[in-house]
């Protein structure tokens, strides 16, 4: 199927969509600050740039979009149009993701992925986030 976007429609379109300081990383952030504990934000020199690093206990929290990072829920679903474009792309999204928390782990770090679908239960999300951060075997 054609999109239906000239390419400088959609390239705007895109454009709009944001790696950082999501709604989702926001909600997050709070929460975590909430908790007494400080981090660092998108460090860069860390395998795909955790959206929060922290780093005296060598822990790392990814907050994944369901959709972007191909979380198999409903706000994970795949588009009805160019599907095999989507496919290849959330699949590859996939393999990095896997392939930093991987480099992460080599080097000694542990992480956490929080999905989009997970922040709606505050109670849970906290509760799941302090018993990472706490933990010294997670």
């Amino acid at each position: 199927m054609m999109d239906i976007l000239t390419p400088e429609e959609r390239s705007a379109q895109m454009a709009r969509v944001r790696s950082k300081n999501t709604q989702p990383e926001l909600v997050v952030r709070r929460l975590v600050h909430s908790q007494g504990y400080r981090y660092r934000l998108h460090k860069p020199d860390l395998p795909g740039k955790p959206d929060l690093a922290f780093v005296s206990r060598k822990k790392v929290i990814f907050v994944n979009g369901c959709f972007w990072h191909g979380h198999k829920c409903s706000l994970g679903r795949t588009p009805k149009s160019r599907v095999e474009f989507w496919v290849s792309k959330i699949e590859k999204n996939r393999a990095r993701d896997a392939k930093n928390i991987e480099e992460l782990r080599k080097a000694g770090w542990n992480s956490l992925v929080l999905w989009e679908c997970q922040l709606k239960d505050r109670e849970a999300l906290k509760k799941l986030i302090v018993e990472f951060l706490d933990n010294n075997n997670a």
